[in-house]
């Protein structure tokens, strides 16, 4: 069997990337085990995202954690290369909480056609279709900005 392809995750050089918003998913390693969804570890995963929103790394408008996996939708100010922040935010985490990530991620650039609202909805109900809760509202594991987005114009969720 032939290894998993990787993708590219280097955006078209036309694209103003402060205008853009990224639908992101990372899986922990191996799947299945619940590394993420922990009271204990929410904190330090909330507080890294807060950090890195208030330094100018990223600008994260929704991100929830799963047991194995995790989905965000975030923005990156120009002089952020995506793969750098989300591979050193992988790497810090890792380190501090021994969380075992698999090597990529999945993006995916919104598109004219795409709603800001309809995937952000889609990951605040991510609990609910995988059969932890029902009800969106309960899942502790999901992070907001106390703000609005200082470079994209977007609102939140």
């Amino acid at each position: 069997m032939a290894g998993r392809k990787t993708l590219p995750h280097d955006p078209p050089p036309w694209l103003d990337p402060v205008a853009e918003v990224w639908f992101i998913t990372v899986c922990c390693q191996p799947r299945g085990i619940n590394q993420l969804a922990d009271a204990e570890l929410w904190p330090f995963l909330a507080e890294s995202i807060e950090r890195r929103n208030e330094s100018g790394t990223w600008w994260v408008h929704v991100f929830a954690a799963m047991p194995d996996h995790c989905h965000a939708l975030i923005s990156f100010p120009q002089e952020r290369v995506m793969t750098k922040v989300i591979s050193e935010w992988k790497r810090w985490v890792a380190t501090q909480r021994n969380i075992r990530w698999q090597t990529d991620f999945f993006d995916h650039r919104l598109r004219h056609d795409e709603s800001f609202d309809e995937k952000s909805r889609y990951i605040l109900q991510n609990p609910v279709r995988a059969g932890l809760i029902q009800n969106a509202e309960d899942w502790p594991f999901v992070w907001l900005p106390k703000a609005a987005p200082p470079f994209t114009g977007l609102h939140r969720p």
